[in-house]
């Protein structure tokens, strides 16, 4: 018997109702929505609704127009694949819309697991339909996993793909079934179907994995090599769980997480920051972590000006900005200045300890007041602003050789923050060169990894640029060397240890250097010793590579010719 047509059916119903065609555009309405959607405009169903989203395999669907909420189910769908949905008002829409993307996201995870596995896995409903297949299915069997999607495995069997259904002794048995077969391809195969149930205690699914058993040798010696690693592996992962992120900066020691904390305390409170420390220590990254967790990021914008990069007759313009005609080449229409810019938001002021004298006072004021006035105005202006600033310079020291006003400096420095160096906080430097290597080699497409005498250094260097100066050396390696292991090698000649010694003209004996001496001597002791550089990086837990780049680089030689 020949089942009604949707659109025969569409005409039928008053309610919301409307028929979509294979390509999801929208082939009829029903007499609902003939009142106020215009058809000649546009059939896409974006077109037409403000938002419109497809659940459970495109049975149900969550749409808005305007003030108007509506849950769609599909009624019925014809052999040219035209569906038919009818529908009706909700008031529960958004709940529905965040449970829908909570419900994508899961099986957007749940894809990306079953993807990533190294055996086949192929799905099939109670009657042996393939529903999902894995990529590892066509490495097994050399068919693409597209070809499998649709047909049941009486079908797979037929054409000699499969020798026996685990699916349907699954279904007969109501268990995991195991069995061992050769498939078309020749390769011996462990096939395991496991069923899953619903509610009601029957079979919905059968997911079976397929294992290539030629591999089982392979994954054998690599299990050893992972139990062997595991020890390394669990000392890393506790080194992972201690360090903390925030805003694309990672960080491991006490120090540092105080300074974030506070940044999270006092986040939403309108006083004055003043972040002090030295140049390159992220002085700019800790100001806009501060404006990112605050109310002030959903209002008004992070604006961000450095006091000391602008010539001193231009500042107060950037800062306050004018009115028209305020002076000669000034836009007629006026500019606003960042203080405008920043309204609701947040202004970093970054090197204030730059800032003229003059300026100063306007800057007072503005805190003070709580307004502005632009050049060549007339009228002053209330803002609704927070001040961050930042500075390298000791602006105590600055107020009393009457360099920085010491009002103003009260006003800046009502929550006073310093970050200190990477050289009094080491445990971070880690830590910070995995985070900018990984940065780098995702920018530049490589997979460069750092060897742990080179990770040695960086840990005992310095670094008077502190994090700026430890980017820039770690993109710097990533971007020239041929090779994926960096090492000390590759260090430019500036940082190269012994030129680092002449630039301490000769000065008492740093901590590096002592590192260095007992690391030669352990190297000389060793090759007196043993007789091949396999033998000394065997005895001193170490690649054999590093051994000959060490002997090479205190010029110390064994029997072996390196």
């Amino acid at each position: 018997m020949k089942r009604d047509s949707p659109i025969k059916l569409l005409k039928e119903y008053s309610f919301p109702a409307l028929i979509l065609d294979s390509s999801n555009r929208i082939k009829e309405w029903g007499m609902y929505f003939n009142q106020f959607m215009d058809k000649d405009e546009d059939s896409t169903l974006t077109g037409q609704f403000d938002e419109w989203k497809f659940m459970d395999n495109n049975r149900l669907a969550a749409a808005k127009w305007h003030d108007k909420r509506y849950i769609f189910l599909l009624l019925k769908q014809s052999d040219d694949d035209n569906r038919l949905y009818i529908g009706r008002e909700t008031q529960f829409l958004d709940d529905l819309m965040v449970d829908a993307h909570e419900l994508d996201k899961l099986n957007r995870a749940l894809d990306a697991i079953i993807e990533s596995s190294y055996d086949g896995i192929y799905i099939t409903d109670q009657q042996g339909t393939t529903l999902y297949t894995n990529s590892a299915i066509e490495r097994i069997t050399g068919i693409p996993k597209e070809y499998y999607i649709g047909k049941s495995v009486d079908q797979l069997i037929k054409r000699g793909i499969l020798n026996a259904s685990v699916t349907h002794k699954v279904v007969k048995l109501r268990r995991t079934v195991s069995v061992v077969q050769d498939n078309f391809a020749g390769k011996e195969t462990l096939i395991t179907g496991s069923p899953v149930f619903n509610e009601a205690g029957e079979i919905e699914q059968v997911v079976t994995n397929i294992r290539d058993l030629s591999d089982l040798n392979e994954l054998m010696h690599e299990l050893t090599k992972a139990n062997e690693l595991n020890v390394q592996y669990k000392q890393e992962i506790e080194k992972l769980r201690k360090i903390t992120s925030q805003d694309g900066v990672v960080f491991v020691s006490d120090k540092m997480k105080t300074i974030y904390e506070i940044a999270e305390r006092i986040s939403d409170i309108d006083a004055t920051v003043l972040i002090l420390g030295e140049t390159g220590v992220g002085k700019d990254v800790l100001a806009r972590n501060i404006y990112n967790r605050s109310i002030r990021s959903k209002k008004g914008d992070f604006i961000k000006i450095n006091c000391g990069a602008i010539p001193a007759d231009l500042l107060e313009s950037e800062l306050f900005g004018y009115e028209g005609g305020a002076f000669t080449g000034a836009n007629q229409k006026g500019k606003p200045g960042m203080f405008e810019l920043a309204e609701r938001g947040i202004l970093f002021l970054d090197e204030v300890g730059e800032l003229p004298l003059q300026l100063q006072v306007k800057l007072l004021r503005a805190i003070q007041e709580r307004e502005i006035q632009r050049i060549g105005g007339t009228k002053p202006k209330k803002i609704d602003v927070r001040i961050i600033a930042a500075t390298n310079r000791n602006l105590s020291e600055m107020v009393k050789s009457g360099d920085f006003r010491e009002d103003l400096f009260y006003r800046l420095n009502v929550i006073p923050i310093t970050i200190p160096p990477l050289r009094d906080r080491r445990e971070d430097i880690l830590a910070l060169t995995d985070l900018f290597l990984k940065k780098a080699n995702e920018q530049y497409k490589f997979s460069k990894q750092i060897d742990s005498g080179l990770k040695e250094y960086f840990f005992q260097h310095d670094w008077p640029g502190n994090v700026r100066e430890l980017i820039n050396i770690v993109e710097r390696l990533v971007v020239l060397t041929d090779h994926s292991m960096l090492a000390m090698d590759d260090l430019p000649e500036e940082y190269q240890p012994d030129n680092l010694n002449q630039a301490n003209n000769n000065s008492s004996i740093t901590l590096k250097a002592a590192v260095e001496r007992a690391e030669k001597e352990i190297l000389s002791k060793a090759a007196q010793t043993y007789q091949t550089t396999y033998e000394i990086a065997a005895a001193l837990d170490s690649s054999q590579a590093t051994i000959v780049r060490k002997l090479k680089k205190y010029r110390l030689k064994v029997s072996e010719k390196i």
